[in-house]
């Protein structure tokens, strides 16, 4: 097949990754890229948030499938453009993207299909966010999510009034994320270990891809700011078969199955972020594709032949349940530029690379990344994640670090600590 990813960031070098392992030789073009998809694919300098763009792009290359990883385009109606041209595309309708790109949304929708989550009051000025936080209705600590989106970050976990107050300020009056904070989600705070979860869906049929666990602070032991990820390991040794039905049944199928019903048929990759309660699994939010850094780590577990599912799914035609799933587990780590998730410099040479891939059992997928002459540089904030199987989780932490800490560049920085979640948690 001729393939088009869309996309720059370590996710999309994941999936071209993937793509090229399937028996099947595809011949894989990528917009716009980095320098480490370069290595796999050919890169064109194209916008991935310009929809009509890309559908130039596709058409000028003949394109067979355009798989889409990050949110933006989808949120700009780049799967309704692409449906409309009679061309293949992955990937939810702005309408299905809803379930993202408004919190507002998504909290509601699942009120109406019964979908479990914390409970929640959306507020649409600052002197209503402030009267509900008057209220102690959801006591301390509370979460305010900006309803838009805001790359991860729109989220504040407030331990009191005074920061709860702070964070709807930063929101919806200093517009901190801009028109995403102009209105905010307050909902109770939930207690228990998160999970993330994916399902790859054509709409009515559901594979559910191996479960992960992400690491959202900046800093070891979950503190500091939230980013839009610092790490992950997959499997989650906190979802086993039992549970993972259970979260079928009363979360997956039922959100399928509603936004068919809401006129809103959602093909492509739906995230589940869940909180494991006491009560059972409840949405924290989702995202309408893969998690970045999950999908580095989860999507090196599948095996078989990833194009034709991904095409199948986006036809609709995808009558399986399952896909084949490699045993061993997956550490990644984040090495980010110093000052993310706030302000950062860029263009620091990065060096490593080859010893760090040199580690048995590792890849390493290129974020912000860019090619100056000879030299690769830093042109992000999440710079890299560097990716490791192991026999167990033991072997995956140790090879990451391994790897991680054999790549330099001035201000690089990484939590020390993924994985350590999965030797300690077991069900």
């Amino acid at each position: 097949m001729k393939l088009l990813v869309i996309g720059s960031g370590a996710r999309e070098h994941a999936l071209v990754w993937r793509l090229a392992q399937d028996a099947a030789r595809h011949d894989i073009v990528c917009a716009p890229g980095n320098a480490g998809i370069d290595t796999l694919a050919r890169v064109v300098p194209v916008d991935a948030g310009d929809p009509e763009a890309l559908l130039r792009l596709a058409g000028q290359e003949g394109v067979d499938l355009t798989v889409v990883g990050p949110e933006l385009p989808l949120t700009r109606g780049v799967a309704d453009l692409f449906a409309a041209h009679g061309r293949l595309l992955l990937g939810p309708t702005r309408l299905a993207a809803e379930l993202e790109s408004s919190k507002a949304f998504a909290k509601a929708f699942m009120t109406r299909h019964g979908v479990p989550t914390a409970r929640y009051q959306v507020c649409e000025s600052p002197d209503v966010a402030m009267a509900v936080l008057a209220t102690r209705q959801f006591g301390y600590p509370v979460v305010i999510k900006a309803d838009g989106l805001a790359a991860g970050k729109g989220v504040v976990i407030a331990s009191d009034q005074l920061n709860a107050s702070m964070a709807i300020r930063g929101m919806m009056v200093e517009r901190r994320f801009g028109d995403a904070g102009s209105r905010v989600v307050i909902e109770e705070f939930m207690q228990g270990q998160e999970a993330s979860v994916f399902a790859l869906t054509d709409g009515r049929h559901a594979v559910i891809l191996p479960t992960a666990q992400d690491h959202k602070r900046a800093y070891d032991g979950d503190a500091g700011p939230n980013t839009g990820g610092m790490g992950a390991f997959a499997p989650s040794p906190l979802v086993d078969d039992q549970l993972l039905d259970r979260i079928r049944e009363t979360i997956l199928q039922p959100v399928i199955d509603g936004m068919r019903a809401e006129g809103r048929e959602f093909r492509g990759f739906l995230y589940a972020g869940l909180m494991l309660t006491a009560e059972g699994p409840k949405v924290v939010e989702f995202n309408v594709r893969m998690g970045d850094p999950e999908a580095q780590v989860v999507l090196p577990m599948i095996d078989g032949d990833f194009a034709t599912l991904l095409r199948d799914a986006a036809a609709g035609t995808l009558f399986q349940d399952t896909c084949r799933v490699r045993d061993w587990p997956r550490v990644g780590v984040v090495i980010a530029s110093a000052g993310y998730p706030d302000k950062y410099e860029t263009g620091k040479v990065i060096n490593g690379l080859g010893a760090a891939c040199a580690v048995p059992g590792v890849i390493v997928f290129h974020a912000g990344t860019a090619r100056r002459g000879a030299e690769i540089v830093t042109a992000g904030g999440r710079v890299l994640t560097v990716v490791a199987e192991g026999r167990d989780y033991r072997q995956a932490v140790s090879r990451a670090y391994d790897a991680a800490q054999r790549i330099t560049f001035e201000g690089a920085f990484m939590r020390k600590d993924i994985g350590r979640k999965a030797l300690s948690s077991r069900r």
